[in-house]
């Protein structure tokens, strides 16, 4: 890897439920202030459109003020009523170029591809903006039975120009490593809401882990 390589940066993704949206919205805002995150998705599992709906109503208007682009994850026909940047796609969800067209040319289209490099280039050629491996490490925010080998992050940096996330269990400091190892942004849910010293001080710890990465290249 070349030192020219923007540093990894933060993809914070929500809690999978959010039983009170008007203690979130503090926590959210809290997060956003704490330091730089490149993006926010949007996962609730499992959750109404209705309830989907609701939450968005909250969180877009707080993620926008802070230039902090929303990406659904799962439904673009979801992403595309409610205006969010893009959708995040599971390998069982609609296709890229079925995201593409309800979405338009300028959505933020992901996809999750494991621990496969074949998956990941399919998407890449696809169209998709960025690959998602994982999960890197043990995690109780979904039922994951893939777990990658950060190496997978360093070929892909080789090889390929998509951007690729790592994702799965990651607290600050493995994040480091991972970043190290090539991913361009470490997506992180538990790491962010769970850290004993708040929302803001986790965001800001991830940050201050990434970019001495990026110091060090």
């Amino acid at each position: 890897m070349t030192s020219s390589r923007p540093p990894c940066r933060l993809y914070l993704i929500t809690p999978a439920a959010i039983p009170d949206l008007g203690a979130f919205a503090e926590a959210l805002e809290s997060a956003l202030g704490g330091g730089d995150v490149a993006a926010l998705q949007l996962r609730l599992k499992p959750a109404s459109d209705d309830g989907i709906r609701a939450a968005a109503a909250v969180i877009l208007p707080i993620a926008r003020a802070r230039g902090v682009p929303v990406i659904l994850n799962d439904r673009p026909d979801l992403a595309a009523e409610l205006g969010c940047d893009g959708v995040h796609l599971g390998q069982g969800d609609a296709s890229v170029s079925e995201a593409r067209r309800r979405l338009g040319p300028d959505a933020m289209i992901g996809v999750t591809c494991h621990d496969s490099r074949h998956l990941a280039m399919e998407a890449a050629e696809a169209g998709a903006d960025y690959v998602a491996f994982g999960a890197f490490f043990p995690t109780t925010t979904k039922a994951t039975t893939h777990r990658p080998d950060p190496e997978i992050l360093t070929v892909w940096q080789e090889v390929m120009e998509v951007p690729c996330v790592a994702i799965g269990g990651i607290t600050v400091e493995p994040a480091g490593t991972l970043a190290a190892a090539g991913a361009d942004f470490v997506a992180v849910s538990a790491g962010v809401w769970g850290h004993g010293g708040g929302p803001a001080a986790a965001v800001a710890a991830f940050q201050q882990v990434l970019q001495g990465v990026a110091g060090d290249n």
